[in-house]
């Protein structure tokens, strides 16, 4: 077949967006041949990647409106802005470039938000939307811990995603798609809300088979000191927050507590763990190149992610990738991610509550080394099964065939 992906992120041996698009570009084109539309500065990283490997099948095509090509690094206002325009030029460019090709399949990619419309809708050829997320939000009892700029940030996105799902090309996008992919069950119900006909979890984060091999070879850590780790940018819906106040109340004299990462909320931290009298137990060590994040990883027992809103959480599948469990909240990317079987997630309703319920997991996964590499066996099974790229690929490949078939039909 061919296949018409929309990745306005697409890089390759990146995470995040980034990968997301690069990804599901390069197993479309172990299917069918694949058209891939992204935005120019994305052009030179992918240029080179194909010079040294190259991949029959897959055609890019690179274009920005008015001759854009800055990546807006900082300038949230200018990127929205550029990605919605972006948008309107690739629904133009796809028809001009489907009365050759004759498209049989259109997707969208990246960006992985609900919130903003995909004129690629607006094609005759059927239509997939996603994964997409972007629904996600802290609970509003957890806003009583943020800063104020934290409190700006979280009430500005509440409004900027409100009016996104008002936007009628928004609508028309989830009435259009033969099925929509949503990365969380609260993306799924507001994709519902926006009258999507078919929706399905499908989370957008995934391994590639090097990766996966390069994550089993980790070694086990001494049983001594017991460590638990935090990976990810200091933000304040990030809950590390409730990660060090968790840390303090189990009270474990012999554990150690590290987080990698930088950020805004970095001295906050810092301060409230001298507070809490764990100073000289807790490691910050900044933000770290992935392979020594990976090596920091590896060197821990347990991640702590209690993030409040992660549509994805990359860094959940990374840890299981490595055999080691998650204690994360029952909330977003993490809580599809994490079973019972891989780690434990913890219901957050209440920050005192939370805090309690993750100081127990926290003395649970410490006290049990049995238990961890059970779950930890548990995550690499998982990852192999369900995050690694190549069985993403087969669900794609099945589900176009499924569409057109029914198309046909």
């Amino acid at each position: 077949m061919k296949i018409l992906l929309s990745a306005f992120a697409c890089e390759p041996n990146l995470g995040s967006e980034e990968g997301v698009g690069w990804n599901t570009a390069v197993q479309a084109a172990k299917y069918h041949e694949t058209w891939v539309f992204t935005r120019t500065f994305c052009r030179s990283f992918i240029e080179e990647e194909l010079k040294r490997n190259p991949i029959p099948n897959l055609h890019f095509v690179y274009f920005d409106p008015f001759g854009w090509s800055d990546d807006w690094k900082g300038k949230q206002g200018l990127l929205q802005l550029h990605y919605y325009l972006w948008q309107i030029w690739a629904y133009f460019t796809a028809r001009k470039l489907d009365r050759s090709i004759g498209f049989e399949i259109v997707q969208h990619v990246t960006y992985v938000k609900h919130w903003s419309p995909s004129f690629l809708a607006l094609l005759p050829q059927p239509f997939i939307w996603g994964p997409v997320g972007g629904a996600e939000a802290a609970p509003k009892p957890f806003w009583q811990d943020f800063s104020r700029r934290g409190k700006i940030y979280e009430t500005l996105r509440a409004w900027a995603q409100g009016w996104g799902e008002r936007d009628p090309f928004v609508g028309l996008t989830a009435r259009r798609s033969a099925i929509a992919l949503a990365t969380t069950e609260e993306t799924a119900a507001r994709v519902r809300f926006l009258k999507a006909k078919n929706v399905k979890i499908f989370s957008q984060v995934g391994l590639s088979k090097p990766e996966i091999q390069q994550l089993e070879q980790s070694k086990t850590p001494p049983e001594r000191p017991i460590r638990f780790i935090s990976v990810g940018r200091l933000l304040h819906w990030k809950g590390v927050h409730l990660g060090l106040r968790a840390f303090a109340e189990a009270k474990l004299p012999q554990a150690e507590y590290w987080i990698v990462g930088d950020g805004p909320e970095r001295q906050r931290l810092e301060a409230l763990a001298t507070e809490l009298g764990i100073a000289d137990r807790v490691h910050f060590w900044g933000a770290l190149p992935r392979g020594e994040t990976l090596s920091k990883m590896s060197e821990s027992h347990v991640l702590l992610h209690p993030s409040l809103h992660d549509s994805g959480g990359f860094v959940c599948t990374e840890m299981m990738g490595i055999g080691r469990p998650t204690i994360c909240l029952d909330l977003g990317g993490p809580a599809t991610q994490v079973t019972a079987e891989t780690g434990i997630k913890v219901v957050a309703d209440d920050p005192d509550r939370t805090v309690r319920r993750l100081a127990e997991a926290i003395v649970c996964l410490a006290g049990d080394a049995q238990l961890r590499d059970r779950m930890g066996q548990a995550g690499k099974k998982r990852i192999r099964e369900v995050y690694d790229w190549d069985v993403k690929g087969q669900f794609f490949a099945h589900l176009w065939e499924d569409i057109v078939d029914r198309k046909s039909g």
